[in-house]
């Protein structure tokens, strides 16, 4: 394999959850924070790109957990683009433990972004020459599939869009959504299960001060199909299925 980029990571206390293990939430942070240095590496930083008005936003994604990382455990993350196409790449992403082993894979689709006139663009050809690519798929899951909205949820509640749940491309950090989501679900699930699948689509943005209502109805066994509304209008912001396992 080629073209591809690591970065090696230490959890840490504040990343942990009661059980003393890392909770979904950091991992998609640390998936992209690396996707941040891959963007580093290559003279095109974040902020870089924010200079020029420009940045990458998540349409969809998955990932797959087989166990969660430890405090002070080390793990890298492998991280490369699959493939392209004008205004979009597919980012590929495998967790590894200290002894080399698999714990956990994520893929998703970004779209190149004009921050001011809010719309994609194409992607700067000095990016995809630099980072160039390789078809290796970390995982055979179609995550350009529309996932089901729901208009009645078993469970729901409601967030006020703050300041700090947006990023500095002004539109909700996709992170966000998946701590919502997890808001609306029956405590029984989340003291007793951990996450083991999250498929998520993004499809409206929304904006500080907006009402979002997470709603949340139980699937086949141990899974969840998920809708983040705005109130008081009929946006979509985000639709997934979660899965997750008894501890």
């Amino acid at each position: 394999m080629k073209n591809y980029f690591e970065k090696q990571f230490e959890l840490r206390f504040f990343e942990m959850n009661e059980f003393g293990e890392a909770s979904a939430t950091t991992m998609l942070m640390l998936l992209e924070e690396t996707a941040a240095d891959h963007c580093h590496s290559i003279q095109y930083s974040l902020y870089d790109l924010f200079a020029e008005n420009v940045g990458w936003v998540l349409l969809s994604g998955v990932m797959e957990m087989y166990r969660y990382p430890k405090y002070k455990e080390k793990i890298t993350i492998r991280t490369w683009l699959s493939s392209y196409s004008l205004i979009k790449g597919f980012r590929e992403n495998v967790i590894y433990d200290e002894q080399g082993e698999i714990i956990g894979k994520s893929r998703g689709l970004w779209v190149f972004f004009d921050i001011a006139k809010r719309r994609p663009i194409q992607i700067f050809e000095n990016i995809k020459e630099r980072w160039s690519s390789d078809p290796t798929l970390c995982l055979e899951h179609n995550i350009s599939k529309k996932l089901e909205v729901l208009d009645v949820a078993n469970f729901s509640k409601k967030f006020k869009v703050n300041r700090f749940d947006t990023d500095m491309n002004e539109h909700v950090n996709n992170i966000r959504y998946l701590q919502w989501l997890m808001e609306s679900l029956p405590k029984e699930i989340v003291d007793h299960y951990y996450l083991i699948k999250i498929d998520g689509r993004f499809i409206t943005e929304a904006l500080y001060d907006d009402t979002i209502i997470s709603l949340s109805k139980g699937h086949v066994e141990h899974s969840f199909i998920h809708s983040v509304k705005i109130q008081g209008s009929n946006k979509v912001c985000a639709t997934a299925q979660t899965f997750w396992r008894k501890r």
